[in-house]
């Protein structure tokens, strides 16, 4: 780190290489935070949690129970141990609460004084923050699995939606109605995502097997359909219909700066796409244990090269290499299934929510370099911590030089 120190002071190095190196090396030492508790609302399952990037501060939950709650991240005490408290609760005595499992709860991307949830009831709401009321309710035929908003657009307001019907429904806010329906899916939508770089383009994962992009100003239907053979028909089925996997996909996520799209699928299998071609990138993760029946909430890091995956396996969070494909460290904590979690790119920290019904905290740990050998050992036999893969010993070494 020294090295790096100097060597922006001396004018020969780029700024951003000293942070990337930082954010690396924060990621690299996650630990599960023993002085940080997250308020435990939520008598069910945690499907859903979001964190508002406006300032960072508040976060979101959505449960099995139907309840929403906010939380506030920031420590007023001053002391190092402390709990997130809940600010508000959408609970179950609340007139407007959904009457089953929230599936995703979403902040409005340039403002914290709304955020969007949908349910298996049938429904998406548009709340207003201040008074925890919905300012708009959109109804579907069939349990809403998904929605997703742009973190980018200003030429349109466009939430995308999935449900059991295997239409993609489009809905805007400005006029609280369905405008337009993506067709093309075969079965339910479990996964939508808008492209972080082209507000128009659109990214769907389904229970028939197939990812599609979509660019939404089009009326002739997607753009390509993901084929996890890319193009080789000798290794594909008889079947006409290109395939992402073989089974249910259930996760989308695009990389941060929209180039690649992530997928993963019921057939333990996790892909990296160019999203600008649909070319399956063929980097190995090898089995990523996947049993969801739903959406699977899986996260990036932001600012760290390489960049990091974090996704729900079993009752831990494994970290992936993104572009290797190596698989970092397991992150173990929870005492039952792991069904979402969310990256803190402000502070490289990490929140997950299962089963369990607890929101774990996982935040760096930074040692010095007299206490690194020392720690070693502990680190790699002690539940809820990380143990860095040998590929990217030298990548933790060379940031204390």
């Amino acid at each position: 780190m020294l090295g790096f120190l100097t060597a922006r002071q001396a004018g020969l190095d780029d700024p951003l290489r000293l942070r990337r190196a930082e954010s690396t090396r924060r990621v690299l030492s996650l630990q599960l935070n023993h002085d940080r508790d997250v308020d435990r609302i939520h008598g069910n399952g945690i499907n859903t949690i979001d964190i508002e990037v406006i300032e960072g501060r508040y976060m979101l939950s959505g449960g099995a129970d139907g309840v929403i709650v906010i939380y506030d991240l920031e420590n007023y005490t001053g002391k190092p141990q402390y709990t997130c408290k809940a600010t508000c609760t959408v609970g179950r005595s609340n007139q407007h609460v959904h009457k089953f499992s929230v599936e995703t709860v979403q902040w409005y991307p340039h403002d914290t004084g709304m955020f969007v949830s949908s349910s298996f009831d049938k429904t998406m709401k548009v709340w207003d923050t201040e008074t925890l009321r919905p300012a708009e309710v959109f109804q579907f035929d069939g349990n809403v699995y998904c929605h997703h908003m742009s973190p980018i657009a200003r030429k349109h307001s466009l939430i995308a939606v999935g449900t059991k019907n295997p239409k993609i429904q489009l809905c805007d806010l400005k006029s609280g109605s369905s405008i337009h329906v993506l067709q093309g899916h075969r079965a339910e939508i479990l996964s939508v995502r808008w492209s972080p770089r082209y507000e128009h383009i659109l990214a769907t994962a389904s229970a028939d097997s197939r990812v599609k992009v979509w660019d939404v100003r089009r009326a002739s239907g997607s753009l390509f359909t993901l084929d996890q053979h890319n193009g080789d028909k000798s290794k594909a089925s008889s079947e006409a219909v290109n395939t992402a996997h073989n089974g249910r996909v259930n996760g989308l996520c695009f990389t941060g700066d929209g180039l690649y799209l992530l997928t993963t699928g019921t057939d333990d299998r996790m892909r990296l796409w160019n999203s600008a071609t649909g070319e399956n990138t063929l980097v190995n993760y090898g089995k990523v244990c996947n049993e969801s029946r739903k959406g699977l909430k899986f996260t990036l890091s932001h600012g760290c090269s390489p960049e990091f995956v974090f996704v729900p396996c079993g009752s831990s969070v494994a970290v992936y290499a993104l572009h290797t494909g190596e698989l970092v460290t397991m992150l173990r904590g929870h005492y039952n299934s792991v069904d979402c979690c969310e990256f803190h790119p402000d502070y490289q920290e990490l929140y997950s929510g299962g089963k369990d019904c607890n929101i774990l905290a996982w935040v760096p740990v930074l040692r010095s370099p007299d206490t690194e050998e020392e720690s070693k050992d502990a680190k790699k036999g002690a539940v809820g911590q990380s143990s860095v893969n040998p590929v990217f010993q030298d990548t933790w070494s060379s940031d204390e030089d």
